[in-house]
């Protein structure tokens, strides 16, 4: 008898614990299983987007692109386009001619510009990246006396405005003789504070005092470790300011305006010519501008990679 109950309880037991143990651990590991998707797609940046994250973005592609598109269909329409209502959305067929006349025009000399603005913008950007990488890679891990009150001293010059300059500098520029030169434009942009402590910055973050160390170990001098070393690392941050510097002197007007002649004029000179006068032909305007934008576009072509490579690993380490 005490073995018929035994057998016939025992499947009984065996449900009643089977339904109390294996059931609570099966809907846990379900959760758990869930919560691992969740966390996984939300660390991965696999969450969908929803139309609001599509609008602003179709909106921002919209606002960014949309005056260079009207540009591009400006430049290739004659001058009479240019006030018509409604004004025109696609692209015209007088490119070509309008090209052909900005180069064309003796007063402006848009060709000599753009030689004379490659010259210059790339000239001072070799200029300061080099010189930035090397007075930003002392100034984080080379030990001298005076380093942090001359660092002060190159972050104060950010401080002043580049107009409070001009009037010192263009006596300068005369009495060394170049006033009205091509080397005028470029001689005070050799070197950028501004340069000199983004390099800082990034080098003291970036390079381990152990590899310079470990260089040093192997009998590397200071300036092969720099080439061999700190360079290539410096790399992604050299190519964001490579751009910025490259732009800010393309786009400069005020001083080759004031210290150039009217035989050396750069980019913006030449499309300040273009649009004075007592008539504007709007297309030619329009047509110089986009010649203008073109450099731009392919240095951002060119070095886009590291540039936006410089800018997402100058965001995870900060």
């Amino acid at each position: 008898m005490t073995q018929t109950q035994l057998s016939l309880g025992a499947p009984v037991v065996d449900r009643v614990s089977d339904g109390a143990t294996s059931s609570p651990p099966a809907r846990r590991s379900a959760r758990t299983t869930r919560s691992l998707r969740r966390a996984a797609e939300g660390s991965t940046g696999a969450t969908p987007a929803g139309p609001l994250v599509y609008a602003t973005l179709a909106l921002s592609v919209l606002l960014a692109a949309g005056p260079l598109y009207y540009m591009v269909v400006m430049a290739s329409r004659p001058n009479s386009d240019i006030t018509s209502l409604p004004p025109p959305l696609t692209p015209g067929a007088m490119l070509a001619e309008n090209v052909g006349r900005v180069f064309a025009n003796q007063d402006v000399m848009f060709g000599q510009a753009m030689v004379n603005s490659v010259l210059v913008a790339g000239a001072a950007t070799v200029s300061v990246v080099v010189l930035s990488a090397l007075a930003g890679f002392a100034f984080a891990k080379l030990r001298f006396k005076g380093r942090n009150a001359l660092l002060l001293i190159v972050v104060g010059t950010m401080m002043v405005p580049v107009q409070l300059g001009l009037v010192p500098l263009y006596m300068l520029m005369g009495k060394l003789g170049l006033a009205g030169s091509l080397p005028s434009a470029l001689l005070p942009f050799l070197v950028s504070g501004f340069g000199v402590f983004m390099m800082r910055q990034y080098a003291a973050q970036a390079i381990p005092d152990e590899l310079i160390e470990a260089a040093r170990v192997d009998g590397a001098s200071t300036t092969r470790i720099f080439f061999s070393v700190v360079f290539p690392v410096l790399r992604p941050a050299a190519a964001v300011l490579g751009l910025l510097t490259f732009m800010e002197r393309w786009n400069d007007f005020l001083w080759p305006y004031l210290t150039l002649d009217a035989e050396h004029p750069t980019v913006q000179v030449a499309l300040s010519r273009l649009s004075g006068g007592y008539y504007t032909d709007q297309a030619l305007v329009m047509a110089g501008t986009l010649l203008g934008t073109l450099p731009l576009v392919v240095v951002f072509v060119v070095f886009g990679r590291q540039i936006i490579g410089g800018i997402m690993q100058g965001g995870v380490k900060g």
